[in-house]
């Protein structure tokens, strides 16, 4: 068994679960943007990250343009896409980034990925790359579906 493509298939489906709920969006996940070598840790706009802390602990990411976060928001709170304001695009990213914790926290309860979620929070920048040490293991995997794109990192 891969655990890096288990823990890979987890995230994947306890995210497209929660969009699917909480926008009615279908997402696929997508072939990947890396370059060949895996090095290419570029995010998109905005990021929403949380530390999942335990005996096995990782940083989960989910990064989007700023388009794509405001078509999502505007999905899950029902408002227009003009209406969405900064705050309502920052807080739908660190929700959609607690729910995905908490559904991967609840599918691993039981197995050694046991673990504290701490505080979601959102990064901006155009340039933001995940920079790991050797021997870290990085969970890449970018989901989509034409409309939105959103770009799932675990670094464990």
């Amino acid at each position: 068994m891969d655990i890096g493509n288990e823990l890979g298939l987890i995230f994947c489906e306890s995210l497209t679960e929660i969009v699917s709920t909480f926008s009615g969006f279908s997402l696929d996940v997508l072939p990947s943007e890396d370059s060949a070598d895996g090095n290419d840790n570029n995010l998109y706009d905005i990021t929403g990250v949380m530390g999942l802390n335990g005996k096995k602990s990782a940083v989960l990411f989910l990064s989007m343009n700023e388009n794509d976060i405001r078509l999502l928001c505007s999905y899950m709170i029902g408002a227009s896409i003009d209406e969405i304001t900064k705050n309502e695009i920052e807080d739908a990213l660190c929700e959609l980034v607690n729910m995905t914790a908490g559904s991967v926290k609840l599918r691993l309860s039981g197995s050694e990925y046991i673990f504290n979620l701490s505080s979601p929070f959102v990064l901006r920048s155009q340039n933001l790359r995940i920079i790991a040490k050797n021997k870290t293991n990085i969970i890449s995997k970018v989901i989509g579906n034409g409309e939105i794109t959103i770009k799932l990192r675990v670094v464990y």
